[in-house]
């Protein structure tokens, strides 16, 4: 892991650190970045990933760092353009849910291609699809299980904003996150892939 990935990653932390809107709710929404950046940190020389996989992972980093400092439905960006286009809800934790699909699809790209587990190209992307998909389910059961939990922090974690299709919105646009990956970015990411090997 370069200098610089680590270096804008402390610093968004800290900074999403400091005051956030909700301290459980920053824990909860902080926790995937902490626990994804000591997995990458401690696979740093075993398992280097390539350049393109560690920029979308520090990229949804932020994403959820940045959601856990305001809480989701606030985040001053998307109150921005909610109002631009005159719309109803502040969508950041939409753009988060993109991610969710968009960036777990390379990083299960990368890792199904470097072990070798498909020798079908459609089987192995039909797999990160279903994978990415499975993933954003259990989430949203996460965050149904933390809103049982805790009633006081259900509302900032889950973000719905009164939208009573959150749930299935958040599921397709992981979906889509995810096929949108893997249409724009395998040839780059093959040959990043290409590179690493050799």
């Amino acid at each position: 892991m370069k200098i610089a990935w680590i270096s804008v990653f402390m610093i968004v932390l800290i900074w999403s650190g400091i005051a956030p809107k909700d301290g459980p709710t920053w824990v909860l929404e902080v926790f995937p970045a902490v626990a994804g950046g000591l997995i990458l940190w401690f696979t740093r020389t075993r398992f280097p990933l390539t350049t393109l996989t560690y920029a979308l992972i520090l990229v949804h980093c932020v994403i959820l760092m940045i959601g856990g400092h305001y809480t989701y439905a606030e985040v001053p960006l998307g109150d921005w353009v909610r109002d631009a286009f005159d719309g109803t809800r502040n969508n950041y934790d939409k753009l988060g849910h993109l991610a969710q699909g968009f960036v777990p699809a390379m990083i299960a790209r990368e890792l199904v291609i470097r072990l070798q587990v498909f020798n079908s190209a459609r089987w192995r992307d039909f797999f990160i699809v279903g994978f990415c998909l499975g993933f954003s389910a259990f989430y949203e059961l996460i965050e149904w299980w933390v809103a049982l939990l805790s009633e006081e922090a259900a509302e900032s974690f889950l973000g719905t904003q009164g939208y009573v299709w959150d749930t299935q919105s958040d599921m397709g646009l992981a979906l889509l996150g995810a096929i949108l990956a893997l249409l724009l970015l395998s040839r780059i990411h093959d040959r990043q892939l290409g590179a690493l090997r050799a």
